[in-house]
């Protein structure tokens, strides 16, 4: 699948998230702020658990998976 095509797929899941489940757009951002500086970061991805971190930033009971360092 195309880079493109993926944050396409992540953007219409975060969509479809109920309040309930996504977290404000204030805490997305520093979520994702917070990933961009971390050095587990690779192309989108978490090194630590393999995810995409903009959908995991999404939810909120979600956090940072890094046990060491949680960074969120």
């Amino acid at each position: 699948m195309a880079e493109e095509d993926v944050l396409e797929s992540i953007a219409i899941r975060i969509q479809k998230l109920s309040s309930k489940e996504k977290t404000d757009d204030e805490l997305y951002a520093k979520r994702l702020n917070e990933c961009k500086s971390c050095e587990h970061l690779i192309s989108g991805v978490c090194m630590k658990c393999g995810c995409y971190v903009e959908f995991r930033a999404a939810f909120k009971k979600q956090n940072c998976p890094n046990a060491k360092d949680r960074r969120w």
